[in-house]
This record gives C-alpha cells, sequence and structure tokens, in this order.
C-alpha cells in the first residue's frame, strides 16, 4: 500500500473521530464526571427571577450592608442594626454546588441581629448561602458564596 497525504489525512481524521467517541462515551458513562443540575425545577425558579431581582435591590438599599465571617462556632450573619431583629421571618438556604446531597435549608427565629450557622452543618469547601426574608412585608434576600 502506498503512503500519500490522501491516506494520511483519512487516518488523521479516523483517529481524531474514534478519541472524540472515545472521550463522549467515557464522559457520559463514568460516575466521576457525573454532576446534578442546579436545580430541578430550574424553568419554575426562572420564572421568578424578577421577585428575586426586587429582593435583592431592597437589601442593597439598607443602609448598612449585611456582614457575614467564619468563626470558630459556624458562619455568622449579622443583619443592619436599622432592621428590628424580632421582624425578621425567612430562610436561610446553603448550597453545595458539587453535592446536591449536602444542601440544606434553616428557618429564621432571631432574637438578636447575629444568625449562627453551627459549625456541625458544614464541611470544607465552596457552598452558596441565600437568605429571603420578609420585614414589614417588604421581601429582601442576600446572596453571597463562600468558602468554608
Amino acid at each position: 500500500m502506498k503512503w500519500n497525504w490522501g491516506t494520511g489525512i483519512v487516518v488523521g481524521m479516523a483517529c481524531f473521530i474514534s478519541f472524540i467517541l472515545y472521550l463522549v462515551i467515557t464522559m457520559s458513562t463514568n460516575k466521576d464526571f457525573h454532576f446534578d443540575l442546579v436545580t430541578e425545577s430550574y424553568y419554575a425558579k426562572e420564572m421568578a427571577y424578577q421577585n428575586e431581582i426586587d429582593a435583592e435591590t431592597n437589601t442593597n438599599n439598607l443602609t448598612e450592608k449585611i456582614q457575614s465571617k467564619k468563626t470558630t462556632q459556624g458562619w455568622e450573619i449579622s443583619f443592619p442594626p436599622e432592621l428590628d431583629a424580632t421582624k425578621i421571618k425567612g430562610n436561610v438556604f446553603l448550597y453545595r454546588p458539587s453535592n446536591e446531597r449536602l444542601d440544606f435549608e434553616i428557618p429564621m427565629n432571631l432574637s438578636n441581629s447575629h444568625l449562627l450557622i453551627p459549625d456541625n452543618k458544614f464541611i470544607n469547601g465552596r457552598w452558596n448561602i441565600t437568605i429571603a426574608w420578609n420585614y414589614e412585608g417588604k421581601p429582601y434576600m442576600f446572596k453571597q458564596e463562600i468558602v468554608y
């Protein structure tokens, strides 16, 4: 068999197609490369996104910003002193992007302006915190990506 440019191009294309097929099959069948959807009901959540934008705007209009930091007891979130903590009602949702089973939600029942999420609820790594609350009938939302 004579080896020329045409034969080389065909062999090269066959090798490339074989590599791509191997890569696609490996990625779609290997459990190490399986990731959960961000949310199961993403369409319904997308339809309510304007409400989230309005709630985040209300939060950004506060005179002082919400502070959050890691402490020895866990993750501490401090609300501005202009808000009466006893009137704040809502939920804290913690989302772990790498594992859906680690996501959890905590209802807020504050007696002072600090909320502590205990250390035993976290494992090290990236988390997304979403705090949604109502204060005197007005919705508020705070979102933050943290590394614990």
